[in-house]
């Protein structure tokens, strides 16, 4: 059996146009500032793997989209450890990396065909990003978990999407449990995040990634969204040496909603993208 044979996700027609829509104009505009985000974040070449930069940037891109975040203003890792911290968050589109990278910038754990994308592939590289071979099987996976382990020892959090693949809601799918062996074996903390898009006070899917849709088609959903709102929700640190057990308690918490805020990790605001 095949470890990353995990789910096949929700189909592309789960992705729905938003609601309410912005002009074609608003829109040309947005793209431009897309492009114009993006070969600023190639500009900064290696920069881009600094502390401030990749949240600068990941703002830049939210509101050049018009997207607005909400999250607390503390970072998504452990304080008070001489180690990183496993971050595990529900998946729904490609724009939760730009999300969570506008809250803390850390290292992704993500699937090798994003390092063939054009532009973004580049960019993820720069930061750091581990890419995974899901096909690779039973070979690949200890190979995956213990680099894992070692860059969290290290000192480095790192974010991984243990659902490996995308739903169009949060509670959908669910957790696998490898990269939480990692978290095992090094001894860190566990932190579950809970990702959740809303549009005019109601869950959206306008940004949802599913299936075999082309980006460009995702893209253009939350181009076209007024007033499309992107919420992180960090909870409580979670702790063990079992990762069935840990797996099963960081989807729990993910799953409990995006109400719920971390422990000392203050009340969610909107955040501002300038």
């Amino acid at each position: 059996m095949n470890p990353w044979a995990v789910d096949a996700g929700c189909p592309r027609t789960c992705a729905v146009r938003p609601a309410t829509r912005v002009g074609p104009a608003e829109e040309a505009l947005r793209y431009a500032a897309v492009a114009r985000e993006l070969g600023r974040s190639l500009l900064l070449g290696e920069r881009l793997a600094g502390d401030a930069a990749p949240r600068v940037q990941a703002r830049r891109v939210l509101r050049a989209l018009g997207v607005d975040l909400e999250a607390a203003l503390a970072p998504l890792s452990v304080p008070g450890t001489d180690t990183g911290t496993l971050i595990v968050a529900n998946h729904i589109s490609w724009l939760d990396v730009v999300a969570l990278l506008a809250v803390e910038p850390v290292s992704f754990v993500a699937k090798k065909e994003i390092g063939r994308w054009p532009v973004v592939g580049t960019l993820a590289r720069r930061m750091g990003t581990q890419f995974i071979d899901r096909e690779g099987g039973r070979r690949e996976l200890p190979l995956m978990v213990g680099e894992l382990a070692k860059t969290l020892a290290s000192g480095r959090s790192v974010l991984v999407f243990p659902q490996a693949t995308t739903w169009c809601s949060v509670g959908s799918g669910r957790f696998r449990r490898a990269a939480f062996q990692a978290a095992v074996d090094a001894g860190v903390p566990v932190r579950p995040v809970t990702v959740a898009y809303r549009q005019g006070g109601a869950a959206s899917t306008a940004a949802a990634f599913l299936a075999d849709e082309g980006f460009g088609g995702s893209l253009r959903r939350v181009a076209l969204a007024r007033g499309l709102t992107v919420r992180v929700s960090a909870h409580a640190p979670l702790h063990g040496h079992d990762r069935k057990m840990l797996a099963a308690q960081a989807w729990a918490a993910v799953c409990a909603g995006d109400d719920a805020v971390a422990e000392a990790a203050g009340e969610h605001g909107r955040v501002a993208l300038s």
